[in-house]
């Protein structure tokens, strides 16, 4: 249950349009969008089109910038201020404030690092529309190099349902884009806003964009993979599998479960009915999971692990790509048996699954502290490979990269490690 930390969660979202989009995917190396409507077209007075003024296009760029950071953090704070109303203000909460808080400051050299990237790189697209509501919005982290066609990973970010929002997955999205590999980082609805049907829904909206629209950007749509962290895991996990059982139905589709090569869930809850209470210990409370849940009734319909059991799926199964799990053994958030049971209960069905347990990793050193420490890394390197099998030449490139660079001193990591509220 990854609460994300505080110092990158006022990213502003750009409301563009998707027939912006529309108009300029052609060109992903382009940074600068020029209208092909010669009525929005400025003009002289001899009728020749006028040049655009590099002052004045990066005046108006920065105008739309502080509008979009208005509207954004308007928009999250009314929602906290609704939260506040759901979960109220205890000791319990208090406590995992100040902790998070101590916890986001020791990693404050790092996260600058990323918000810095996240703003000003040319490599990423932020915010492309992929449906009609206000957070189907996904940010796009792309290769150097666009010479040949990329495998895409296609990534839904945790925030134990309440707090998730797509720019968390940047660091992840820079650092596999440095290996030429295309990132789509999805954002959804979170509770109050929504509940979780309304995030499956969201997030399965957002695939579809990728898998019908990825190609005009650079990348395969032969090689994409669907991958989730934390809450975000469970929610891309309930996406896929109510796809293969839809498809399995012959009920009409807009994206197909065989499209996605492979599934990777990071530290995810698979069996909501045996998380209940141990979300509720970790102040995560009853009352407010089950409405985020939908309700008692609900907790089996939005358990992956309940569902592919359930006979009516059998013909599911042959569907779903092959699926690995990763978890760390201290692992206090969602514990490592969610994704052990569930690894389980796909063998038993006959679906292709894997687990890959983390010695000694908690819920957020496989995604935040270890990206952060750089170096290598076995989940970093493990998805590399795996992408890029097959393929001699990305393997080669491989070989001779660089490690990844380090964006936060090691005594800073280890302290955030000690008071992490994860």
């Amino acid at each position: 249950m990854a609460i994300p930390p505080s110092p990158i969660s006022f990213f502003p979202v750009e409301q563009t349009s998707s027939s912006d989009y529309m108009d300029t995917a052609d060109s992903v190396r382009s940074r600068t969008f020029t209208s092909t409507n010669p009525a929005r077209r400025r003009t002289t007075s001899n009728g020749t089109p006028a040049k655009t003024s590099p002052s004045l296009f990066r005046s108006q760029s920065f105008s739309r910038e502080i509008g979009h950071a208005a509207s954004e953090t308007y928009l999250i704070t009314r929602l906290a201020f609704t939260l506040l109303r759901y979960l109220g203000v205890g000791r319990r909460w208090i406590s995992r404030l100040l902790a998070l808080g101590l916890y986001a400051m020791f990693l404050m050299p790092g996260f600058l690092q990323v918000l810095h990237q996240y703003f000003f790189s040319s490599r990423i697209r932020r915010s492309i529309v992929y449906g009609d509501q206000p957070r189907n919005r996904l940010d796009l982290y792309l290769p150097k190099n666009i010479d040949s066609p990329k495998p895409v990973i296609v990534f839904v970010t945790g925030g134990a349902w309440i707090i998730g929002y797509k720019g968390w997955g940047s660091l992840l999205g820079f650092q596999l884009a440095e290996r030429d590999i295309i990132v789509t980082c999805i954002d959804y609805r979170n509770f109050p806003q929504g509940t979780i049907g309304d995030m499956v829904e969201d997030v399965s909206q957002g695939i579809s964009y990728v898998c019908n629209n990825i190609a005009r950007f650079g990348g395969d749509p032969n090689r994409i993979y669907l991958m989730g962290q934390s809450a975000g895991a469970h929610i891309s996990s309930c996406a896929l599998l109510k796809q293969a059982i839809k498809e399995s139905k012959g009920e009409s589709i807009c994206w197909s479960a065989s499209q996605i090569n492979a599934y990777f869930g990071l530290s995810g809850g698979y069996n909501l009915t045996n998380l209940v209470d141990h979300f509720d210990r970790r102040g995560l409370y009853r009352s407010i999971f089950l409405s985020i849940m939908e309700g008692d009734e609900s907790l089996q319909q939005f358990s992956p692990e309940i569902l592919i059991e359930d006979p009516s799926a059998r013909n599911a199964v042959p569907l779903l790509p092959h699926i690995v799990l990763f978890h760390g053994t201290q692992d206090f958030s969602i514990p490592p048996d969610s994704s052990i049971t569930f690894v389980d209960t796909l063998k038993k069905v006959g679906a292709q699954a894997e687990l890959i347990l983390y010695h000694g990793k908690t819920h957020t050193d496989l995604f935040i502290q270890d990206a952060l420490r750089g170096g290598k890394e076995e989940l970093f390197d493990y998805i590399v490979d795996y992408l890029h099998a097959g393929d001699a030449e990305a393997l080669a490139n491989d070989a001779v990269a660089p490690p990844r660079k380090r964006l936060c001193p090691e005594p800073l990591l280890k302290l955030a490690g000690l008071v992490s509220p994860f």
